[in-house]
């Protein structure tokens, strides 16, 4: 545990987390959390003049293009009839389009309808209503779970979203303890190859590598979101980052396709 403590303090030392500035407005980050799953995009492309953008990056590089082009489409008002067509459209980009765009369309029109009956559209209202605490009943993430797109018993993506929040000034967490890092596939091969966790069936994995990080964040004196980042963006391409005592495993337990 030291060992990997030390050497994420290292890495923290020369890394800067993203600070979200691009994403315009709660609303914008809200609906495009709750669609950040699996794109099915095949390469990277340039959006505006900027990237190349592929995965996850691509599908909020061309939903935030759609919102500069059309202020309040990220919204519960302006998703409250988007179908399967319009999300076509929107994320289309050199001949391809994002995966399961009927299953996007009716996660949106989901949240766009809750939020407009529990926030009064606005989820600057869903944000305060939480009183900064992130856990606990009427905290964020319970909220947040009362939406399809969000009921992933993981949170990966409300805790994206309280991340985003956080970091744009929308939320101050009252709750810090309640911050979990996101044990995907590449947090997972991180922890198993380090030698944190031993292998094992998939849930197993997963809840021994969030409880083995949530002590290395408390021993390298680093909180779960900024670690999530770090372990995230640096180990995705390097499976070996916090070092390979756990031996050459290539691949955690498969995580199956997100809803």
């Amino acid at each position: 545990m030291q060992r990997v403590a030390g050497r994420v303090r290292e890495l923290a030392d020369e890394y800067s987390p993203p600070d979200f500035a691009e994403v315009p407005h709660a609303d914008a980050a809200l609906f495009l959390c709750a669609i950040d799953h699996r794109t099915g995009y095949r390469r990277g492309y340039l959006v505006g003049g900027k990237g190349p953008f592929a995965g996850s990056a691509l599908l909020w590089a061309l939903g935030l293009s759609a919102e500069r082009r059309r202020p309040g489409l990220l919204s519960a008002a302006g998703l409250a009839e988007v179908g399967p067509d319009q999300v076509g459209e929107m994320f289309r980009i050199g001949g391809e389009t994002v995966d399961g765009a009927e299953v996007r369309a009716r996660l949106w029109r989901d949240l766009a309808a809750g939020v407009r009956e529990g926030y009064g559209g606005d989820a600057e209202a869903l944000l305060s209503s939480a009183a900064g605490r992130l856990g606990g009943a009427g905290g964020l993430l319970a909220r947040l779970a009362e939406f399809e797109a969000y009921a992933d018993p993981l949170q990966k993506k409300s805790l994206l979203f309280a991340k985003i929040a956080a970091r744009r000034g929308w939320l101050e967490v009252a709750d810090p303890e309640s911050w979990e890092v996101c044990a995907d596939n590449v947090l997972m091969r991180l922890a198993l190859r380090s030698g944190l966790v031993h292998p094992g069936p998939l849930e197993a994995v997963r809840a021994s590598t969030r409880a083995a990080l949530k002590r290395v964040s408390a021993e390298a004196g680093i909180e779960p979101p900024l670690l999530d980042d770090l372990l995230w963006e640096l180990g995705r391409d390097d499976p070996d980052l916090l070092g390979r005592r756990g031996g050459e495993l290539q691949e955690p337990p498969r995580e199956p396709s997100a809803t």
